[in-house]
Parts: C-alpha cells; structure tokens; sequence
C-alpha cells in the first residue's frame, strides 16, 4: 500500500461530541425548564464543620467540584449542577439544580431524591471517599445526604451578555414554597433573600 495514501486523513477527523463539549459549554439558563436550589448535609456526620473533613484526608471542594464536572458531562442532556455556596465554617453546602424537563407536578420530591440517592450518593461515597465522613448507622442505612430543596423560577428577562452567554444562576427568583426531602412544605417570606432562604431550609431540617 503506498505510505502516502492517507496522507490528507487529517480533512476526516470527527471529535465525538463529548469530549468537544468537556470544559466548553458554558451555563445557559434559557436552555433548562426548572430549576432547584439544593441544600445538602451529610447524614450522621463525624465532623461539625466542613473545616475538620481534612482530618479524614478529603478536600471537600475539590471532591464537590470533580463529582459535579463528572455528573454534568454525563447528563448534560437532561440535568446541570453548580456549586454556589461552600463555606468550611458550616456543615451543608448549596447546590443548582437545572432540568431541560420540567418535573412532573407533585413529583419533584421523588425525582429530586432519585438524582441525589442514585446519581450523586455513590460518587461520593465511594469515588470521593465520603463514606469516612459518616458514622455507623448512616453506613448501615448506606445514606449519606440530608437534603432540603426549593424551586427557583426565572424572572422574565433577557439572560444574555455582551458575548451573548450567560453563566450566572444567581439572578433566578425563588417561590414562596419550599420542599424538604421528605416531600414536606411551608411557606416562605417574600421578602427573604436566596442566600437566606437556603440558610432557612438548613435550619430547619
């Protein structure tokens, strides 16, 4: 065969779509029908704040982080996750929830469970090594998060930047109903700011 037959083969170069899309799509909010501000804890913890997890030799952030680029580059058909709030001096960090589809009314609680007990626990349980984080009955139970959730809906407006993208979850307006995991309600004040809101469903867990 002559050497020289494939010689153009670089015209022929497809890059399949995945690993185009890690670490290139940027967050646009118009392209999802709901979204959930998530506020996750871990069940029967070992530690008060999430300052101690280095005791346990786990970087909690970095261990968030990797979880998160690894669940969006997965899902990216139906789902997104952000970190928005990590502070070492608390014990819960706060998550955003995205769904192209929106889910179906009054069953948000069961949908957002499966999410977090069937695509999120194992990653970070065993990936992340979190199950270090826990004591014997959340090891028997094999339950790691406690969670409390609230819906955020979009404020019409134009969510585009000069370069035309939009990569900020902040400006959603949050319902006056929140959700906990155990599919319980209750009313929240208008007049409560997000970063409130979410310290709220945390207390009252």
């Amino acid at each position: 065969m002559n050497e020289n037959f494939f010689a153009d083969y670089k015209k022929f170069i497809v890059v399949p779509e995945d690993e185009k899309r890690v670490g290139k799509e940027v967050f646009a909010p118009e392209h999802y029908s709901a979204h959930y501000i998530l506020t996750m804890s871990i069940f029967d913890a070992r530690l008060s704040t999430w300052r101690d997890a280095g005791k346990f030799e786990i970087d909690i952030e970095k261990s968030i982080k990797a979880v998160l680029e690894d669940f969006n580059q997965k899902q990216h058909k139906n789902y997104h996750l952000e970190l928005l709030e990590l502070d070492k001096f608390t014990n819960y960090f706060i998550l955003a929830l995205s769904c192209k589809t929106k889910f179906e009314q009054g069953k948000e609680n069961d949908s957002i469970g499966h999410i977090i007990d069937h695509m999120l626990m194992n990653p970070f349980y065993v990936g992340q090594k979190w199950f270090t984080l826990i004591g014997e009955k959340g090891r028997v139970e094999r339950k790691l998060f406690c969670y409390s959730y609230m819906e955020y809906k979009l404020e019409a407006q134009d969510y585009s930047t000069k370069e035309g993208k939009y990569d900020n979850v902040s400006k959603l307006i949050p319902k006056n109903v929140r959700k906990h995991g155990d599919g319980s309600c209750a009313s929240m004040p208008n007049e409560l700011a997000p970063n409130e809101l979410s310290l709220v469903s945390n207390r009252e867990q």
